[in-house]
């Protein structure tokens, strides 16, 4: 493997979600009381950890192929690396996007990549990436 990267949520990010989650659980705690109150902390404490674990990107450069997430691309089949910051990253996913293009972004991440995909069977232009290390990775796709 050339290139590995995982990117998960924040911290500050997953603390706001879980002092929503425990509203909830204070809500149920004045309805139901002490029993209902930590059967539903339980249950939210592990939702918090299952949404930390289920929405981070994995990104991957190994055996001629890039893989992020569950989706995979030869590297024979890519064409230019962009190497994006957070001005460029946010015209192209907004103004200038394209609606056929395969994103893999985080909104927590004000960096990315932009790779070309040159296979004419298939529809996607790009792909929009997001990573903290733009050269590395286009460096590990280059390779």
């Amino acid at each position: 493997m050339r290139y590995r990267e995982v990117i998960h949520a924040p911290l500050w990010l997953l603390a706001i979600v879980y002092f929503f989650m425990l509203s909830l659980v204070i809500s149920i705690w004045a309805a139901l009381g002490n029993n209902a109150a930590l059967v539903t902390l339980a249950i939210v404490t592990s939702a918090l950890i299952w949404i930390y674990f289920a929405t981070a990107l994995k990104i991957e450069v190994a055996d001629q192929e890039l893989r992020v997430g569950n989706a995979h691309l030869n590297l024979s089949f890519i064409g230019d690396c962009n190497d994006l910051d957070n001005e460029a990253i946010r015209r192209i996913r907004t103004r200038d996007a394209d609606p056929q293009a395969f994103l893999a972004i985080r909104f927590w991440r004000p960096k990315g990549i932009q790779i070309m995909v040159n296979d004419t069977r298939d529809a996607t232009p790009y792909w929009l990436i997001s990573t903290n290390r733009g050269s590395e990775l286009i460096q590990a796709i280059k390779n």
